[in-house]
């Protein structure tokens, strides 16, 4: 049992220690709110970082994705039938183009679209289900209206350079040759060892009716793909 002046140090010390456990568990409880903050601030920081980033790549590919427009196409050569369906076309949004292909030599510079249906077709040219996409490795289908933007590819000539331009560059290819098959010939779309494009129209391009046979363009990558378009 403790005797008087025992029993008042114990109290002293009781006393004292009170101050002190406060002090302690409020550093740590500012401990907490510090690494909280700062746990906190580094998410904000690097999401927003992160988020900057990819609105900044998505702005860069809405930009590019605007750069793919072709001029208005040259009509001269087009059937009154196929201007009309052209036109009918432009009442409603199209989708963003795969690719703008050019033929600078015969003035011819058209949107390339997925698909060979009529709407795609009277809008653009198509690129060809299940062959190459427009700028990658293999053999890239691309199919036109005899009596419309592909009317001019009755004056290439092996040589004539055509452009691919795509989100990925620009890419140079050369007419490696032109030749005609009939309307079941699909061989001219099988995939190739190195990359190439096939453009595929009716023929004859005069032909009143439903045209017989097709008109084939061949054509080989010339130049790597470079950055940004020709114009």
């Amino acid at each position: 049992m403790l005797s008087g002046p025992d029993r008042k140090m114990d109290s002293g010390r009781r006393q004292d220690a009170g101050p002190h456990a406060i002090a302690f568990v409020a550093e740590r409880l500012a401990w907490i709110v510090a690494i909280a903050a700062l746990t906190v601030t580094g998410f904000l920081y690097f999401s927003g970082v992160a988020g900057e980033r990819r609105e900044l790549t998505r702005f860069a590919e809405l930009r590019a994705a605007s750069q793919l427009e072709a001029a208005r196409p040259d009509l001269t050569l087009w059937s009154p039938q196929r201007i009309q369906a052209w036109r009918d076309t432009l009442v409603s949004k199209g989708p963003a183009p795969l690719a703008v292909l050019r033929i600078l030599r015969i003035g011819l510079e058209m949107p390339v679209l997925e698909g060979t249906d009529d709407w795609t077709l009277n809008r653009a040219v198509g690129h060809i289900a299940d062959t190459a996409s427009p700028g990658t490795d293999g053999n890239c289908g691309i199919a036109g209206h005899r009596d419309g933007f592909f009317r001019g590819l009755k004056d290439v000539a092996q040589g004539d350079a055509i452009e691919l331009e795509t989100l990925r560059g620009t890419e140079l290819y050369r007419i490696e040759r032109t030749w005609i098959v009939g309307p079941d010939d699909v061989s001219v779309l099988d995939p190739t060892p190195t990359r190439s494009m096939t453009l595929v129209t009716c023929y004859p391009f005069y032909f009143i009716g439903s045209a017989p046979q097709r008109f084939i363009v061949r054509a080989v990558r010339a130049s790597p793909t470079r950055a940004g378009g020709s114009r």
